[in-house]
């Protein structure tokens, strides 16, 4: 559906008063309903596939680098990469590297790591199954899990470098920069970082003016596990909604966490025009038809309006070599072709 962002602002002056971690893991998802009156505003997908970069040099090792952990880390070979996360992978990958990486996380999802064996599920990661591959280096995240695993992978002398989640755009070039230094190519981190700040800054540049900004509510869905959240201050959608133009409705109704359970008052309050999901989110509770059903959310002007901007699970928060891909997505569902 084209629109203008200054339509998507039709609630009513007076609307009213509204913890878990994300998990990217597959769930079983329900068919999308959702009939032709007006349902998901289908925006370009992000690519399935990342870009690498071209002419990368062979690594230089050994190399020490600094873990976000506090602990000094020293690789001396990256022939067998094992990354505990999606976007993690998606770093490698596009650094060129790809060939080296000997297995995934399931939240993997771009179409060059699928060929891989998958390793661990989110944060379920099992110290045994890394090792059997016997990597030269595991890349982690601080929010990876369980520490005891990471600590026996440890044990066993495999370097782990562990990384500061993301949380938003600034956190696209540092996080680049540490994998790339950690395998032996800071000048190829330096270009891809460039790279990927030029795009997106490009999309910024390129949001269509508008008089009124929209207000836009994240909500996390598990159907199948009835998951039903709101994200708040610290879902790590704020930063991609700010750029694109929007509002996020959660933190400006007041919500601090990263997520609170879904409630007709804190729907009420948030007040969104429109609601961003994830792509499985949305299908597990049965598409838009479902989505309306959950309590509070067709009084709401985006569900009374059924404005439902979709993006992939595998790519949404990920802040990283494709997130100007996600940004565009956005900013296209948002605004049509607003000029």
């Amino acid at each position: 559906m084209t629109r203008t962002a200054q339509g998507l602002r039709t609630r009513p002056a007076g609307a009213l008063l509204s913890a878990l971690a994300l998990t990217l893991a597959a769930t079983g998802c329900g068919p999308d309903t959702a009939d032709g009156a007006a349902a998901v505003t289908k925006g370009p997908p992000a690519a399935n596939r990342v870009e690498p970069l071209t002419g990368v040099p062979a690594p230089r090792l050994p190399a020490t680098v600094r873990s976000a952990d506090g602990k000094r880390v020293t690789v001396r070979a990256a022939d067998r990469i094992v990354p505990l996360s999606g976007s993690l992978s998606e770093i490698v990958f596009t650094l060129g590297l790809g060939d080296r990486v000997a297995a995934r996380d399931i939240t993997a999802t771009f179409a060059q790591a699928k060929r891989l064996p998958v390793v661990t599920r989110g944060h379920d990661v099992s110290a045994e199954s890394v090792l059997s591959l016997e990597p030269d280096l595991v890349l982690a995240e601080t929010t990876t899990g369980p520490a005891e695993a990471v600590e026996q992978i440890r044990d066993a002398g495999v370097p782990v470098l562990v990384v500061d989640p993301a949380k938003g755009l600034g956190d696209v070039g540092p996080r680049i920069g540490a994998v790339a230094a950690a395998l032996g190519v800071p000048a190829a981190g330096e270009r891809l970082t460039a790279r990927s700040e030029q795009r997106i800054e490009a999309v910024r540049t390129a949001v269509p003016a508008h008089a009124d900004r929209p207000r836009v509510a994240f909500l996390y869905l598990r159907g199948s596990a009835s998951v039903y959240l709101i994200g708040g201050e610290d879902s790590g959608a704020g930063s991609l909604l700010q750029a694109a133009g929007a509002v996020d409705a959660g933190a400006d109704s007041g919500l601090r966490k990263d997520f609170t359970a879904i409630t007709t008052e804190a729907l009420a309050k948030a007040a969104p025009d429109a609601i961003l999901v994830m792509t499985k989110g949305l299908e597990s509770v049965g598409g838009v038809d479902g989505l309306v059903r959950i309590p509070g959310v067709a009084q709401t002007p985006a569900g009374m309006a059924r404005r439902v901007v979709s993006v992939e699970d595998g790519v949404l928060l990920n802040y990283g070599p494709r997130t100007d891909q996600v940004l565009k997505s956005l900013v296209t569902q948002l605004y049509g072709d607003a000029k």
